[in-house]
């Protein structure tokens, strides 16, 4: 409820009207062709056309829509967003921590193909300019906010932005980026897209 697909989707319409190609990762379910019909509603059906849409519903399939990644990438894409890197990953995580019995073998097996993953990813944002869109969910711990996946994505991770809904309040927070300072914006979520409510440096 914090507003992540929303702003995944807007990534992603923003670059399907100017008729460019976006791979678009859905392992949340939350990718909504109505949605995008309100976002934007005058060229809907080409701006769908322009988003291939992949839809893993395990951490198995979450791989093979990696590797079908590498193959679209043939194509001319301008985007690539991967909305929810670790839900999947925590479901298979939690199976194998349960079924371990002290043995981690599987555990890092998950853990190594997650990082596989995101390198994945960084190399093709590196090497050939494709921006990447990355979500991610958070738990509590110790009164503290963590990723799920640790430090594996906050290694791969360069920028990072933090987005809160408290009592419907939405913020968004600049974490982390190679040359902007820390910053925070408040905004709400609107038929059209979202709306910016302040900027404080």
């Amino acid at each position: 409820g914090t507003g992540k697909t929303n702003f995944c989707l807007l990534a992603a319409v923003s670059q399907a009207k100017k008729g460019n190609k976006v791979i678009f990762i859905d392992s949340e379910g939350g990718f909504s062709s109505e949605r995008v019909k309100q976002l934007s509603p005058e060229d809907y059906g080409s701006v769908l056309k322009n988003i291939l849409l992949l839809k893993p519903t395990n951490f198995s399939e979450q791989k093979k829509a990696f590797d079908e990644l590498l193959k679209s990438l043939k194509d001319e894409v301008s985007l690539i967003v991967v909305d929810g890197m670790t839900i999947l990953y925590r479901l298979d995580f939690a199976a194998a921590r349960d079924n371990d019995k002290g043995e981690n073998g599987e555990m890092r097996k998950i853990n190594s193909e997650l990082a596989r993953q995101l390198r994945v990813l960084a190399e093709i944002a590196r090497k050939r300019n494709i921006p990447v869109i990355v979500t991610n969910q958070v738990y509590k711990w110790d009164d503290s906010l963590r990723m799920v996946g640790g430090d594996i994505l906050k290694y791969w991770g360069k920028c990072l932005i933090e987005l809160s809904n408290e009592n419907g309040k939405r913020m968004a927070y600049l974490r982390k980026h190679r040359s902007l300072p820390e910053k925070e914006l408040e905004f709400q979520i609107v038929d059209s897209g979202i709306r910016k409510r302040g900027f404080f440096a």
